[in-house]
Parts: structure tokens; C-alpha cells; sequence
């Protein structure tokens, strides 16, 4: 019955399903945001469909996600949409309101409510599979996928985080979030050992290990870590994971963490060699295997 209210709904939204990438707007608390939506090769109207917020990091938009991450490369070949919302700013220098932020610096827009209307739009074009909506961003926007799991958690099922760390002062899901974290040991933007010295004056950040911890124990995960290596033996960077199993409604914490590896998206060449070295282990496919072990229950 579901399936056959939405293809009867087709000449609503025929356009908008075409394969491809589609730029769509819409107003929040009176100011219009923006996003672009990449419908999958093969995607079928009529079949609840998985959905990926991808979210891009300080000082970029929605569209060079796209190119950064490759990730409609991923969508197509497993059937997922990509959604690439745009943070607020000027110009092409985007950023997302994922706390963290001091002295007044740093975006002020309810982004969260953003991501929720972005979902409520989607769900009257697409059947989207509720149970399958997750979240993945690099930087300023894996800072904010922290955000949505702490307090969007009713709609995301699971997040990915890319060089980035807890910005929020609290974390307080309502439910418990699988989480998996990359991060390169060489980052030199978001340092993989932050401290007081190396941390930006303008903002205030937990650790890597900081954020993992909190996440352990929001989710009652194991504390000691399931350890092994995912990189081979000729690769440049060793790729160490290390998995906190066993937390509430099957949940887990990962830290997939790259020896040497700079600010950069695992599996995908750097934009800027400034940015430092990437692994040859694919974060899109890390991140689509891990999603699909951790629907909303």
C-alpha cells in the first residue's frame, strides 16, 4: 500500500528522482538554505531507500564534499542517496554550528533544525527508509555529525566522523548512536593529540580519545577496545582499528585511526597536499559496511 501511494506520487516529483545530482533549497526560521540531493543510478521510486547526510567541512560547501569525498561513487554502486547540505557563511567559506566555537566566533544558525527539515522534505519525495538514515562529515562537519547524534538521535541511526572531535561542552542522546571515527595521527588542522597548546584560541574541543571515551560510555560500550589492522603490508600508512563493542541496542564505538595520516578523507587523494597524506583504505566503504550494521532499531 505504501509502495503504490508513492508511485502514484511520481507526477509530483518525477524530476527530482532522475538519477543525478539535484539542487534543492528551503527556508529555516526565515532564512533560505540550501543542499544538494545525488539520487543513486538505478534508484527505484517505489522502494523504501537509505539515506547519507554528507556534511563538509569548515571553509567549503556542499558541492566540493562532493568531489573531496567521491561519495556518490559509493551511493551508486550501493543504492543509498547522498544528501550535501551547505552550512551558512559567506560566499564559498561555509561552516556548520557544531559548538565548540568561543568569544562569539562561529555560525549561530540552528543547523540542527536544518538537517530535520532537510529529512521531513525528503521523506515527501522518496520513500526514505527511516531506519536507515545516517550521517558522515569531514572536520567542521564530523563536529556536527556529533551534534546530530546528541541531539538529533530520534532521526539519525548512525555517524561517521572524519578528522574532526566533539565540540559540544555535553552530549546528551536519547538513544544510543553507533559511532565510527577516523582520524590521522599527523593531522595538523584537528590535532590528533589536542591539547590546551595546540588547540585553536577561538574554540574549545575535546581529544580524539576524549570524544571516543564520551561516546563509550554514552553508548555502555566495552572500554577496552577490539584492536586490528586494516591496512596491508606494502600500504604507505598502517590503518589500526579499534572497536568498542557490545553497547546498548547493538551499538558500537570505532576509532579507525591512520599512522601519519594528515586531514584528509581516507581512500580519496588530498584537495591540497598541505592537508597531508591519505590512506589507501576507503573511508566510503568503511562508513556504507558500517551503516548497515547499525539501523535505528
Amino acid at each position: 500500500m505504501i509502495a503504490l501511494t508513492f508511485l502514484l506520487m511520481g507526477c509530483l516529483g518525477e524530476e527530482f528522482t532522475l538519477p543525478g545530482d539535484h539542487p534543492r533549497t528551503l527556508r529555516v526560521a526565515g532564512v533560505e538554505r540550501s543542499y544538494i540531493v545525488h539520487i543513486p543510478t538505478g534508484f527505484l521510486r517505489g522502494n523504501p531507500t537509505p539515506v547519507v547526510l554528507c556534511l563538509h567541512g569548515a571553509g567549503m560547501t556542499g558541492k566540493m564534499m562532493a568531489n573531496v569525498s567521491d561519495l556518490n561513487k559509493k551511493a551508486d554502486q550501493s543504492g543509498f542517496v547522498v544528501v550535501y547540505p551547505n552550512g551558512t557563511g559567506l560566499g564559498q567559506f561555509l561552516t556548520w554550528n557544531a559548538g565548540g566555537f568561543t568569544n562569539g566566533i562561529g555560525s549561530r544558525a540552528d543547523d540542527v533544525a536544518f538537517i530535520r527539515q532537510i529529512l521531513d522534505e525528503l521523506s515527501r519525495e522518496i520513500w526514505l527508509d527511516k531506519r536507515r538514515v545516517f550521517a558522515c562529515g569531514l572536520s567542521n562537519g564530523g563536529m556536527m555529525c556529533y551534534r546530530l547524534a546528541s541531539e538529533l538521535s530520534d532521526r539519525i541511526a548512525a555517524i561517521g566522523v572524519v578528522a574532526g572531535v566533539v565540540a559540544l561542552a555535553e552530549c546528551k542522546p536519547a538513544r544510543p548512536v553507533a559511532v565510527l571515527h577516523f582520524h590521522g595521527t599527523a593531522d595538523g588542522v584537528v590535532s590528533f593529540l589536542m591539547t590546551d597548546k595546540n588547540m585553536p584560541p577561538f574554540m574549545k574541543l575535546k581529544s580524539v580519545q576524549e570524544s571516543i571515551k564520551i561516546w563509550v560510555k554514552l553508548d555502555g560500550c566495552q572500554e577496552e577496545p577490539v584492536v586490528d589492522v586494516l591496512s596491508k603490508a606494502d600500504d604507505p600508512l598502517k590503518v589500526t582499528r579499534k572497536r568498542h563493542p557490545g553497547g546498548r541496542d547493538g551499538t558500537e564505538v570505532v576509532l579507525v585511526e591512520v599512522a601519519g595520516g594528515g586531514h584528509t578523507w581516507p581512500g580519496q587523494v588530498p584537495a591540497l597536499r598541505l592537508l597531508g597524506k591519505s590512506a589507501s583504505v576507503s573511508a566510503n566503504d568503511l562508513l556504507w559496511d558500517f551503516f548497515q550494521k547499525h539501523p535505528m532499531p
